[in-house]
């Protein structure tokens, strides 16, 4: 009850607010539509060009709306009434910024800060100061008085609201579209990976079998007195290569393992939740060592048994190491990637000379100021040989769960290459392909 006491007392207050206001029946009509629009339109872009519509429609003004850009934490220009000389997501005039109350610039124009609602602040997807998300600038104000002044700082009061909440409608959208992208993220580097689990402990298990049944055998030759010098070392060289059989299985089960807990580490991690994208905890590595050869030698073997050569003549490695500053388990599983669509889709060629070729390279190699004057870029890259993509399709293979129509018999989600694109792109990188002479380049460059 004291909650319902609450909202009805703050009715009244309201009731008694706008008598004071006393808004015209145009002022009224334009607060209603823009409320009614507000909710027929979904889409946030749409949103920002009501916001200067409004005044436009009603009272033949015009207007720029200036909002806090996320990616560049600063105000920028998303929306105004002009089609020509203001262009969108550049910074405002110097003399224009956001004040605790309207006021007038010195070419009449009336500028009011827009306020987001203070106990939502920490909500937001992005940091803002004082509670501003930005401003609402009207022009020409020649004849205003107070009475409309006060309707656009009500007007401006509203746009705030209402663009706190889409801005929270967004996050949310983002955050289960992010939810959703992570858990084919743990389906596809995790759970599946994992039912490799199955097969070392099939192995390990008849390995164990024949340990037992060299016991019994032994066994039984004590009791018989059968345990001459022939028999022993027989059993003992199968022994030996049970035992060195073993300690392969279990060498594969503690890499496999080590394996699956970086990956589990990085895609469970509680920031990722928090935050609705993926978050980095990046540290300096050697990226051959610490992140390539790993994840090369969990698919070694089955490239050898899909009759798939590892051409290093064609790896452009050099011998010096690569130290890059990146998150090694996000790294570790674009490569996991890279390597599991290599095996799916290689394809044999013949090269010049006619000679039959089914291979792959992988490899590094500097680019001078790619990232511009005395910023180096390393690319890494990974081939396969095989038919190369269809160019139409060449700029869509990185999109969430597109796959291109030469790959549509094979299995696949359309989700490798996006995660790459995501996980290459928050370390401030880029991520491409080419095609090139007998097959595919993979790649991705990364800051040096």
């Amino acid at each position: 009850m004291a909650i319902l006491k609450h909202i009805s007392e703050r009715i009244e207050n309201k009731k008694i607010d706008y008598l004071r206001y006393n808004f015209t029946q145009i002022e009224k009509n334009a607060l209603a539509i823009f409320f009614d629009l507000a909710q027929e339109f979904g889409g946030i872009e749409d949103f920002y060009n009501l916001c200067v519509a409004i005044p436009k429609s009603f009272f033949n003004l015009n207007a720029r709306l200036y909002l806090i850009d996320p990616k560049l934490n600063a105000l920028t220009l998303f929306a105004t009434t002009e089609e020509q000389g203001y262009e969108l997501h550049t910074p405002p005039p110097d003399d224009v910024k956001p004040n605790e109350r309207p006021y007038y610039t010195d070419n009449k124009h009336l500028v009011l800060t827009i306020r987001g609602k203070k106990y939502l602040i920490d909500q937001l997807p992005f940091h803002i100061e004082d509670n501003v998300l930005g401003f609402l600038e009207v022009y020409p104000v020649d004849e205003i008085d107070a009475h409309k002044e006060l309707f656009f700082e009500k007007y401006a009061n509203r746009i705030g609201f209402r663009l706190h909440n889409k801005f929270l409608v967004e996050k949310n959208i983002e955050h289960l579209r992010f939810i959703r992208s992570l858990v084919a993220d743990i389906e596809h580097n995790v759970i599946v990976p994992n039912m490799v689990y199955k097969l070392f402990l099939r192995r390990l298990r008849a390995k164990v079998m024949k340990n037992i049944e060299i016991e019994k055998l032994l066994s039984e030759y004590s009791a018989k007195g059968q345990c001459d010098k022939a028999n022993l070392e027989t059993l003992l060289k199968e022994l030996a290569d049970v035992n060195a059989g073993l300690t392969g299985e279990l060498e594969n089960i503690e890499k496999h393992y080590k394996n699956m807990s970086l990956f589990i580490e990085t895609l469970f991690r509680k920031s990722h939740f928090d935050q609705g994208r993926l978050t980095l905890r990046t540290k300096p590595c050697n990226m051959k060592k610490d992140v390539v050869q790993p994840q090369l030698e969990r698919y070694i073997e089955q490239f050898k048994e899909a009759g798939i050569s590892i051409d290093d003549r064609l790896s452009s490695i050099p011998d010096e190491e690569i130290i890059n500053v990146v998150d090694v388990g996000l790294m570790a599983q674009v490569y996991a990637n890279l390597f599991s669509n290599a095996f799916k889709y290689t394809q044999e060629i013949f090269t010049e000379t006619g000679e039959k070729k089914k291979y792959i390279a992988y490899g590094y190699e500097i680019i001078k100021d790619f990232f511009g004057p005395g910023k180096d870029g390393v690319k890494y890259n990974v081939f396969s040989s095989g038919l190369h993509i269809p160019p139409e399709e060449r700029e869509k293979i990185f999109e969430e769960e597109y796959r291109g129509t030469n790959v549509l018999g094979k299995p696949g989600t359309g989700h490798g290459l996006a995660f790459i694109k995501n996980a290459v792109e928050i370390h401030g990188g880029v991520a491409g392909y080419e095609a090139t002479k007998y097959g595919n380049n993979f790649y991705f460059i990364l800051p040096k």
